[in-house]
């Protein structure tokens, strides 16, 4: 090593340390040594890349990670949180699930977004979980109407109104069913100016918050009376495996036409995805087929769920990918 050699290694250790060990910002150290602050910049980098600085980060959750950038790479979606959740009940799954996503909110959320909330007992959960944090002129609105006569703590208003409660915000209630007995009743309900500005509202949304729910009778939307007997049976004809909003999906992620679609009231994935930054929170085995369809239709952009989950729906995708004979990277 020659002497100018030597006295550049000198400068880029003395330069590191006042950033690394001294906690000097960049402007600070510019100042001092009398040089400019993209320099600064320049050498801090070269001394990564010499081995003169080596990063280390303790991370305890580096399998969760790992899963998240494989789950990212494979959909395309923008990010991924992946939870280890501690062995109990299913309500303590579903509040570790919301309290992950509650975390993300926290990061997520701008001052002026508008929050569309969908229905359901994850969203439910992470409402609950939510901790207040100051952004001004936040505004909350339901996505669907009211799940049916029962189940009300788990409709779409509710959800809303705690979420925007805990943040001391403005929030929207749709007053209308989120399926109606017929086309005409949809049709009237929609000319209705309190029901229409709501739904304006949610179309505006540039943040959505909403679950993935699979298509069978064990599901919330059928357990709440949101869907009968024959408009479940048409949807599984159909191909339907899951149901996103006010829209169902079939195994490869498309929309599907159903009959119960002229008498909904509520806004659509397609409708959702155009302008929205579309969180979805899913999570347990009976999801996987769900979560993996909705995944492989590009209608989200960050998934957060459990660990076991996200290798299911990795392992499900790529095997599903190997019989229609689709390249796997």
């Amino acid at each position: 090593m020659t002497d100018m050699q030597n006295e550049r290694k000198r400068l880029l250790v003395k330069i590191s340390r006042l950033y690394y060990e001294d906690g000097l910002n960049q402007q600070d150290i510019a100042k001092r040594l009398g040089i400019s602050r993209p320099h600064v910049s320049r050498m801090l980098t070269t001394a990564r890349a010499e081995g003169i600085v080596n990063i280390t980060i303790n991370n305890p959750y580096s399998r969760e990670q790992g899963i998240e950038q494989e789950l990212v790479e494979t959909f395309g979606i923008l990010d991924a949180f992946v939870v280890s959740p501690e062995e109990g009940s299913e309500q303590r799954f579903l509040q570790q699930l919301g309290r992950n996503c509650a975390a993300l909110l926290e990061s997520v959320l701008k001052e002026h977004d508008i929050v569309g909330v969908m229905a359901g007992r994850t969203i439910a959960a992470v409402a609950a979980e939510l901790e207040y944090f100051e952004r001004d002129a936040l505004q909350f609105t339901p996505l669907v109407g009211g799940w049916g006569s029962t189940g009300s703590a788990l409709h779409a208003n509710s959800n809303t109104m705690m979420l925007a409660e805990k943040l001391k915000s403005t929030y929207w209630l749709l007053h209308a069913p989120a399926v109606v007995a017929s086309q005409k009743t949809r049709e009237l309900l929609m000319k209705e100016p309190e029901i229409a500005s709501v739904l304006e509202v949610a179309r505006k949304s540039t943040v959505a918050v909403v679950g993935i729910g699979q298509v069978s009778n064990e599901a919330t939307i059928v357990q709440t009376g949101y869907f009968g007997d024959a408009d479940l049976n048409d949807v599984i004809q159909k191909g339907a495996v899951a149901n996103v909003c006010a829209s169902f999906l079939n195994g490869e992620g498309e929309s599907i036409a159903f009959s119960a679609q002229t008498r909904m009231i509520g806004i659509d994935i397609p409708e959702l995805r155009q302008h929205t930054n579309v969180i979805a929170v899913a999570g347990g085995q009976d999801k996987v087929e769900a979560i993996t369809a909705t995944l492989r239709g590009k209608w989200i952009d960050i998934l957060v769920t459990d660990l076991e989950t996200a290798q299911r729906v990795l392992a499900f995708h790529k095997r599903r990918s190997y019989q229609r004979g689709e390249t796997i990277e």
